[in-house]
């Protein structure tokens, strides 16, 4: 399903099949669009999971949307030209497959090592 980001909030739609939906938050449209495939297949009396819906977004919208994953300090952790990941993001440039790949990677990188830590405070 393509996520987009709207004047209200987000929308999701799928290419194939005329599945779509909308919500104010990231979280609500994914469950949203999960429960609009689910009701969809279930009319053809088809059992869809989680893992049959892959989510698309493009460079520019993913990092409008996470602003909190700064690009230049993920261009440093895969090893690629912040300008060049920059063009990307913009829009002035398209990455091939292993462009697309290696980005995704770090990203998801940087996800799995955040989803790792524990925070510690001192009182």
């Amino acid at each position: 399903m393509i996520l987009e980001k709207t004047d209200i909030g987000f929308s999701a739609y799928a290419i194939a099949y005329p599945i779509f939906t909308t919500a104010q938050t990231m979280p609500k449209l994914i469950n949203h669009a999960y429960e609009a495939a689910q009701l969809y297949f279930e009319k053809e009396k088809i059992a869809i999971s989680h893992r049959q819906i892959i989510f698309e977004i493009d460079f520019a919208q993913f990092f409008q949307y996470y602003k909190v994953l700064n690009a230049k300090f993920l261009a440093e952790k895969i090893d690629m030209n912040p300008t060049l990941l920059s063009q990307y993001i913009q829009g002035h440039k398209k990455p091939g497959p292993n462009q697309t790949a290696k980005i995704l990677n770090g990203i998801q990188q940087i996800g799995q090592e955040l989803s790792e830590l524990n925070l510690i405070y001192q009182r």
